[in-house]
């Protein structure tokens, strides 16, 4: 037995849609909560498995999580035991490496497993040990465990050689107890580490940068609890605005930061695509002229998203002529090509690049949702599509977008959940 989506293709979209907190910043924060010697409330967080998967790690640790509604959690660190992370919940999702800094910057030790999460390639941590080491921690690797400890951590100077989202908020987490001032160089300006930053800082923190590629960390002896609301997950919105730019007749996005999505706007546009950009909502029109190629090179932020790079290359299979596609970030990021390919695209590919030659014709068949963002690629692909198309391995959709079925059925989409 196995629970699938199956979409119907060809149904124009027309309605609103709403843009749940962002799925990468609420992965950071909840780790982040224990760090805190007082109750944090986070409103806005998305009902997705990964923020259950964090949950179950923080009751394995004895913190007491309770949900007054679907969109806010209460997290009550003040009987926390630090206990060794080798659950399964560890396993199931990326972002459980957030433990490593925040249990070390409290309780000077961590033990954690390997952390799991999307197969994408290679996506060594080297870069958050390194920092860890520089702050005073001893690091040993034994039975695919990280046994992570120090005396103290004294503040220092880092320079990231790759601006690496993930290590530079577990580095800021491990900082916000060391002794002194800790600087990062080359730091990720990704809004989500604004988001953390915000957080921390609401609890008592001292962090000064965010947003810039220099991070100034001033040590403190206590982080109280805090009342915090998430930032909209711009890949939801940006997944939802080429979703719209494929088959809306009219759909609105809204809860939206447009200034996050700049890069795809701009690409979008490029395209041809109708788009009118508003305070916190976009607006996304069908026109009648053919979408063109355009080319597109991810980077770190504000550069290109490797997260929308797939959603937007099922787009490009319906734009006129060849597109091309380069992923700087994980260089294996193409899986979805091959699902997209058995639809009746064209992709040739290459790694790190693929070039999408279309316009080509879609059709329905089984297809598999290899990792969250090949999941979001399928689903555009498929509303696209003639006949129907079932997307199968659908766990990794439910790991970042809530309720797309539901919110996706309000736009109109033929589009259900069956057990199979």
């Amino acid at each position: 037995m196995e629970e699938v989506i199956k979409i119907e293709g060809g149904k124009l979209l027309e309605g609103n849609i709403k843009v749940s907190g962002a799925k990468n910043a609420t992965v950071a924060l909840i780790p982040a909560c224990v760090l805190a010697t007082d109750i944090v409330k986070i409103v806005g967080i998305p009902n997705i498995s990964d923020v259950r998967s964090l949950k179950e790690i923080l009751e394995y640790m004895n913190v007491k999580v309770t949900t007054p509604s679907l969109d806010s959690m209460v997290i009550d660190p003040r009987e926390m035991v630090n206990k060794p992370l080798v659950i399964d919940a560890v396993s199931k999702l990326r972002a459980s490496y957030y433990f490593m800094g925040g249990l070390l910057g409290k309780y000077k030790k961590v033990v954690i497993r390997m952390p799991g999460g999307c197969n994408l390639g290679p996506r060594p941590i080297d870069l958050h040990l390194k920092g860890f080491k520089a702050l005073g921690a001893d690091i040993q690797y034994q039975d695919d465990n990280y046994i992570i400890s120090a005396d103290k951590l004294v503040g220092t100077k880092i320079y990231l050689d790759i601006a690496s989202v993930g290590a530079t908020i577990n580095i800021i987490m491990a900082a916000v107890y060391a002794q002194g001032e800790t600087t990062i160089e080359n730091a990720a300006r990704e809004p989500e580490i604004i988001d953390c930053i915000t957080l921390l800082n609401e609890m008592g923190a001292d962090i000064r940068g965010g947003g810039t590629s220099k991070i100034t960390i001033n040590g403190v002896e206590k982080l109280s609890g805090c009342f915090h609301e998430i930032i909209p997950d711009r890949i939801e919105a940006g997944t939802y605005l080429i979703l719209a730019a494929a088959m809306a007749k009219q759909v609105t996005i809204e809860n939206v930061i447009p200034y996050h999505l700049e890069s795809l706007i701009s690409k979008l546009i490029e395209m041809g695509v109708e788009i009118d950009s508003q305070i916190d909502k976009i607006v996304v029109r069908k026109s009648d002229n053919c979408l063109k190629k355009v080319d597109i090179k991810t980077m770190p932020y504000p550069g290109f998203a490797t997260d929308l790079q797939a959603p937007l290359t099922a787009l490009l299979t319906q734009a006129v002529g060849n597109s091309s596609v380069t992923e700087t970030i994980y260089k294996e990021r193409f899986k979805h090509c091959q699902q997209l390919n058995k639809m009746g695209a064209n992709i040739i590919i290459t790694p790190p690049s693929a070039i999408v030659v279309g316009p080509t014709s879609l059709s329905g068949t089984d297809v598999w949702a290899t990792d969250l963002r090949c999941g979001a690629a399928l689903v555009i692909a498929a509303l696209m599509a003639k006949g129907t198309t079932t997307i199968h391995d659908i766990y990794h959709i439910d790991r970042g977008y809530e309720d797309i079925v539901s919110k996706l059925s309000d736009l109109g989409a033929n589009i259900r959940r069956e057990i199979i």
